[in-house]
């Protein structure tokens, strides 16, 4: 058996987590990236650099989106100079996030109380996949691993020299403790 078949075997039957042990730079800078924010501003991920960061996509209508209040839960209490959260809302899965821009904003402010870096809809897989995606997906981008992203609420986590180090499933909670050491500098 394979050590990538086994990783993509423990990962989807039990959650655990797809981590590359040998960090490499990528073929694509991660900080060559951009996306739009929710209020339809360029993000440059240069601004990344130097930052943990970790990547979820999200969705407003899913069995997973309390975990909104877990990712809040660690922005506040290692967010900042160091460790980012970037949201990524998608409809890519069961059509659980069908609304605009502006109405996911209202949610997660009013719901959740998010303050931590949600960017525009996008989608996660496909055709019309976008390039941090891409990058997240595609060893020949992030040089690390290939990886899919199964459902809502998938994390992945990138350290702070722009290199892919692992992807969580919608069912690890953002506080489990190898997310949160990640996000506390404790790796």
């Amino acid at each position: 058996m394979t050590k990538y078949f086994l990783g993509t075997l423990l990962t989807t039957l039990f959650g655990c987590s797809v981590s590359n042990a040998n960090t490499v730079e990528p073929p694509l800078s991660f900080y060559s990236l951009k996306a739009r924010t929710l209020e339809g501003e360029e993000f440059d991920f240069a601004q990344l650099k130097g930052k943990r960061v970790l990547i979820v996509n999200t969705a407003s209508e899913c069995g997973f989106t309390p975990q909104y209040k877990e990712l809040q839960a660690l922005f506040d209490e290692a967010g900042g100079e160091q460790f980012v959260i970037l949201g990524f809302p998608s409809n890519d899965y069961a059509n659980q996030e069908s609304g605009s821009d502006s109405e996911i904003k209202a949610f997660c402010e009013k719901n959740y109380g998010v303050t931590f870096l949600m960017m525009s809809k996008v989608h996660t897989k496909g055709s019309e996949q976008h390039p941090v995606y891409q990058w997240l997906t595609q060893k020949e981008k992030n040089g690390a691993k290939n990886a899919m992203v199964l459902w809502n609420f998938q994390k992945f986590l990138i350290n702070e020299k722009g290199q892919w180090l692992s992807s969580h499933l919608s069912s690890v909670s953002p506080m489990n403790s190898t997310i949160r050491n990640f996000a506390l500098g404790k790796q």
